[in-house]
């Protein structure tokens, strides 16, 4: 089988195109050149390309580099730029996943002749006797990536492996070392690959659009302080926020940018009850969850699951928590869970 092994530079990618190659497939390695500026941090800068080249060198396969900064920046920088400006938090490793790795790279690859596209990713995919695709998490509770690859379905999953996803981070490690392969020690990527480990988001915005000050009210509306910037503040967040005439500290409850106004609450007043996923963004694996259904859903890369029943309204789905959870952020995604198969994953859609 001729696989395009998609290798960012880490150890993760560096093993899966490993364990290609032990398997017999031909396999080629591709590195994207995604963001035109400084990086730093992330998987963008130039050591991970030569990282990615010199690890491929060591497996005996062809490496190329694909520039897709254009695609990057259209689909993914500047629709994050767009969402602070109002007033909304994007997850841009998912919209990268979505319009870059499993949009652009998968056609590419079909487009060359390749077989299946593989990544480092620490996920699943299986398939029962003539049924669908299915998205599971990783071996790895603690590494496990199906999350923010909750928007695929089964389209992409029938042209994807995750070689790694049977692994967990010491065993992929230690097949690195037992390789000698050059990222065996790499520390995993943490960041935003776009920003800069120094200027850091705030510095990134700051050239890409106007900073307004805003009023910080409570839930009666009377002023509590004031933010230097409406557009950095996020919808849960406490860190200079203050605190209550009690000592408690405050969350943000809502962010309302044209009105230049921040508000903000206890822990207790800033947990929701439901969220709705906005129509136009959902996915789904397979089929679409009907009105009712029971599921698991999860609001981050490694936030805890919480059993909810899914809805719906004018605007897209409910999802209704069975008790209070912390906020979700309005442009976040949540991705939803089958409440038999917990680590299979139904479908996904972004917080309205």
């Amino acid at each position: 089988m001729r696989v395009l092994v998609a290798m960012s530079g880490g150890v993760d990618s560096s093993v899966a195109a490993a364990l290609l190659v032990e398997a017999g497939h031909d396999v080629v390695g591709a590195t994207l050149k995604l963001w035109g500026g400084f990086s730093d941090s992330g998987c963008c800068s130039v050591a991970d390309v030569d990282d990615a080249r010199r690890v491929a060198q060591q497996l005996g396969i062809d490496h190329h580099v694909f520039n897709l900064t254009e695609d990057f920046d259209r689909h993914v920088v500047a629709p994050y730029v767009e969402a602070h400006a109002r007033g909304r938090t994007p997850n841009p490793c998912i919209e990268c996943n979505r319009a870059i790795k499993f949009d652009r790279l998968l056609e590419r690859s079909d487009r060359l002749g390749f077989d299946r596209l593989a990544t480092g990713h620490h996920a699943r995919v299986t398939r029962a006797a003539n049924g669908p695709h299915e998205l599971r998490r990783g071996a790895d509770v603690a590494k496990d990536q199906s999350y923010v690859l909750s928007m695929l379905g089964q389209s992409e999953l029938a042209r994807v492996v995750f070689p790694i996803g049977e692994m967990t981070k010491s065993d992929v490690r230690a097949h690195a070392v037992r390789l000698g392969l050059r990222t065996a020690a790499k520390p995993d990527s943490q960041d935003v690959c776009f920003i800069g480990s120094i200027e850091g988001r705030q510095g990134f915005l700051a050239d890409k659009l106007a900073f307004h000050p805003a009023e910080v009210v409570d839930g009666r509306g009377d002023p509590v302080g004031r933010v230097d910037a409406v557009e950095l503040v996020t919808v849960g967040q406490r860190r200079g926020m203050g605190h209550g005439n009690d000592g408690s500290r405050h969350y943000v409850v809502a962010v309302d940018v044209p009105a230049r106004r921040v508000t903000v609450g206890s822990a207790a007043e800033a947990n929701i009850s439901a969220v709705v996923l906005r129509r136009a963004t959902l996915t789904w694996v397979n089929q679409p969850l009907a009105l009712g259904a029971r599921a698991i859903a999860q609001v981050s890369a490694h936030g805890r699951p919480a059993s909810c029943t899914v809805g719906a309204n004018a605007d897209g789905v409910v999802v209704e928590f069975d008790s209070p959870q912390r906020p979700v952020a309005p442009g976040q995604t949540v991705a939803l869970y089958d409440v038999v198969d917990p680590d299979a994953v139904v479908g996904a859609g972004i917080a309205a």
